[in-house]
């Protein structure tokens, strides 16, 4: 059977949550928004350890997480595609899937990323993602309006992704949005990820840039959609926390 490693995104500060902390060290019904992510990743039985991408007080978190695990160092914030590009190089030979993670996917389910990896492991795709369609931008779905809008081309396969500072007054309309989860080929990402380029309004490397390189390709991509839109919250300041607790996604 094709072997799994994670690759999780733990880089971050915690600027927006009013804190001098790592992200991963955030609070969510009193666990490290790290733990919640490992225990995610430790119910699905992998065989290899998780790499786990930090920056930001790299030692706090080393220190907190302990010897368990793969530290990756990204030394500059410069992407998500830029800290893969941090990691790949620590992926085991036998891992013929990589599964990226982020630390503040602190809502997602077991199930869900259970069904991307079977997913992957069924149709044999370069990329298999999740996508959301959100009603509207409003209430608590607000925060999803930073969300990356999943583009999709005539025959209505997805083309590209465009992050929210990147995209078009008509490109922001678009419902059908980004949770950033993502089970790769391994070979391919490792072959792709230093072709990403930083020209955009960020100034920084997208991994979702990688999207439209598979399309451009024309390898295969497959989509999970997600039914339980609460799982895309990743909250990013005090209040999107809040309400995250009020809604209790368990």
């Amino acid at each position: 059977m094709d072997q799994v490693q994670i690759i999780i995104l733990a880089a971050g500060r915690s600027t927006r949550m009013k804190s001098e902390e790592p992200k991963a060290l955030a609070l969510y019904k009193g666990k490290y928004f790290l733990q919640h992510i490992l225990d995610i990743a430790a119910g699905l039985g992998l065989i290899n350890k998780p790499i786990i991408v930090v920056g930001y007080k790299k030692e706090k978190v080393v220190e907190t997480f302990g010897p368990d695990y793969i530290y990756a160092e990204q030394k500059e914030q410069k992407g998500t595609g830029h800290a893969v590009a941090s990691a790949v190089h620590l992926l085991k030979k036998d891992a013929s899937i990589t599964l990226i993670l982020f630390t503040d996917q602190i809502a997602i389910s077991h199930e869900t990323i259970q069904k991307i990896l079977t997913t992957h492991l069924e149709k044999k795709p370069i990329l298999t993602m999740a996508t959301i369609v959100v009603p509207d931008y409003k209430d608590w779905r607000v925060s999803m309006n930073h969300f990356g809008r999943i583009i999709r081309d005539t025959a209505g396969e997805v083309s590209k992704i465009v992050e929210f500072k990147d995209a078009s007054e008509e490109e922001r309309l678009v419902k059908e949005v980004n949770p950033s989860l993502y089970a790769f080929d391994t070979n391919w990402l490792i072959e792709n990820i230093d072709k990403l380029k930083n020209e955009n309004a960020q100034g920084e490397y997208y991994l979702t840039d990688l999207i439209m390189m598979a399309h451009d390709q024309k390898k295969k991509i497959e989509i999970v959609p997600i039914t339980d839109i609460r799982e895309g919250i990743h909250p990013n300041s005090k209040e999107e926390l809040e309400i995250l607790e009020r809604l209790s996604v368990e």
